[in-house]
């Protein structure tokens, strides 16, 4: 890739790409996020999945261009769309304007966060672990709970996929510029070897027991590939990539 200067995204941006039956993702553009109290360029990935009934839900919505809004448009009818934890939700006003019959379903602190940042989220549902999900026949989901945020973790049980958003991010050396490379290793997110970013894997510590119970409940799940909002999907030993990505609630 020569010398980088910035991040490189996963291009092609903005369009569907297949994975298995039913399930594709989309990389979105570079956006600038926090990573040890410092803003960094992050990739940024969306999963679409169709459901049995033809509807589709769509994880963690990216930009929504008028090329992809055709593209979904031959899959199915968008549904459901989906922020997983609080940093999540920047696009989905957008998603909501062109799918206005779409219901938008949250993760906590969703809406207070973007009111924060001035931008108004209309939630239809809130993702909550106790309530029945129309989707839960083919898509499971683990709260991962802490004291800055929650994220739902999800499992496509067709193609044995893990949708993980920030509790790992995953990011290749060769994809990033030398300035960057050495704060992605001290937060744990360089590849082959990553994990969720240190200074939010602290503000999981007091659960870390419940955490466990939850960090087994995923691997019960065996997953065969882990999709990640940033960085490398993980498509080789899932499943031991999994316990060492989570060695940190030891």
């Amino acid at each position: 890739m020569g010398k980088l200067r910035q991040i490189a995204p996963y291009e092609p941006l903005n369009t569907l790409k297949s994975l298995s039956e039913n399930l594709w993702i989309v990389d979105g553009p570079v956006v600038k996020m926090s990573l040890l109290g410092v803003k960094f360029p992050f990739p940024t990935r969306m999963t679409v999945i169709r459901l049995n009934t033809g509807q589709l839900w769509c994880h963690s919505p990216t930009l929504l261009t008028p090329a992809l809004q055709a593209q979904l448009k031959d899959l199915g009818a968008v549904t459901h769309l989906i922020a997983p934890n609080k940093l999540h939700y920047i696009h989905l006003p957008d998603w909501k304007q062109i799918y206005p019959h779409a219901t938008t379903w949250a993760a906590a602190g969703v809406v207070e966060r973007a009111a924060k940042h001035g931008i108004s989220i209309e939630v239809d549902a809130p993702l909550a672990e106790s309530e029945p999900v129309p989707w839960e026949d083919e898509i499971e989901q683990c709260h991962f709970r802490g004291q800055f945020m929650e994220e739902v973790i999800f499992c496509h049980r067709p193609s044995q996929t893990l949708i993980v958003t920030d509790l790992i991010e995953n990011f290749e050396p060769n994809r990033v510029p030398p300035w960057l490379r050495i704060p992605l290793k001290l937060a744990g997110n360089l590849a082959p070897h990553g994990k969720a970013p240190l200074d939010l894997r602290l503000t999981f510590f007091r659960n870390k027991p419940e955490l466990r119970q939850k960090r087994q409940q995923l691997l019960d799940w065996r997953p065969q590939r882990i999709i990640l909002a940033h960085g490398a999907i993980i498509e080789d030993d899932a499943v031991g990539e999994l316990e060492r990505a989570f060695c940190w609630l030891d």
